[in-house]
């Protein structure tokens, strides 16, 4: 039951250490605030930046285009040819006479316009949809330089700009969150440092009477733990909120509507509750650093 004690005393003692050093307290819980909120949102966007690649991966193919005297024995070898190359997924085939077929249907004056033709001027065609969007050039040049084809794109310019732009937004996103946490360790640490030496006559009674280094150590690491979660309320209202009411204003894209944002439930409740857990996590830490760096038991 010892240990129950400790504990409950600790929890006790960590809520009454807060509201007595309430400007410490309260710059800390403010600077946890600020930095977890901007953690969210660092969050939030490389949660929708992995999103769009994805999204991106599985809606961009190469538009292969064979050539006007390609056989269909050439066909049947260059699929098996492009299904061989590393990172190609799938390969569909759509003949000449298919794309006349479908254009026809789709508008009756291609129909008129193809009568015109002694032949059928368009080429046979294959689709070829890829696992990793980032060979899509590779791949396109290996095509490119197989007979019997005319031309091979993906629409090159548009995709290399917002494949580099996703990454250099995913590293950069990665790196803020990395260092903000370590911000807010660092914050937490120095407030719990100021905190200890505020009490340091209290600690010395403490000491004189028995205590027990755990019993000492424990308040400032529960006193770390509501900083930390008082710290991640705000920002957990404010991605919530914000990311619903932003998602539904961009009617749930970006730039561009093949630039799909993620759904707001659960996404908004799983961001949530990682800041919930850094919150927690970090001050934690960064009260049983401070306790270990400049309590000296």
């Amino acid at each position: 039951m010892k240990p129950f004690r400790i504990i409950g005393r600790s929890i006790r003692d960590a809520f009454k250490s807060v509201f007595r050093n309430f400007s410490l307290s309260m710059a800390s819980i403010l600077c946890a605030t600020i930095t977890l909120l901007v953690v969210a949102i660092s969050l939030i966007i490389a949660g929708n930046v992995e999103n769009a690649t994805v999204s991106l991966e599985n809606e961009l193919s190469i538009i292969v285009y064979l050539d006007k005297d390609a056989t269909e024995e050439d066909a049947n070898f260059l699929k098996s040819a492009i299904e061989k190359i590393d990172s190609v997924e799938s390969v569909t085939y759509k003949s000449k006479e298919e794309w006349k077929l479908e254009m026809s249907e789709y508008d009756p004056s291609f129909g008129t316009i193809f009568e015109n033709y002694d032949k059928n001027p368009l080429l046979d065609s294959f689709t070829v949809t890829v696992t990793d969007v980032k060979k899509l050039d590779k791949i396109t040049d290996e095509i490119r330089e197989m007979d019997k084809i005319d031309s091979a794109n993906y629409g090159e310019d548009a995709v290399d700009t917002i494949v580099s732009v996703f990454d250099v937004v995913e590293k950069v996103t990665i790196v803020v969150v990395i260092a903000l946490i370590f911000v807010t360790a660092f914050l937490i640490t120095n407030t719990i440092k100021l905190t200890i030496y505020s009490r340091k006559n209290e600690i010395e009674i403490m000491r004189l009477v028995g205590a027990s280094n755990i019993a000492i150590k424990m308040p400032f690491v529960f006193e770390g733990f509501i900083i930390g979660i008082l710290g991640s309320l705000i920002p957990i209202i404010i991605t919530i909120y914000g990311y619903i009411i932003s998602y539904e204003k961009l009617n749930g894209h970006i730039i561009a509507e093949f630039i799909q944002l993620i759904t707001p439930y659960n996404f908004v409740f799983y961001i949530a509750l990682i800041i919930l857990i850094l919150g927690a996590v970090i001050g934690m830490f960064g009260s049983l650093r401070a306790v270990r760096k400049y309590l000296k038991i």
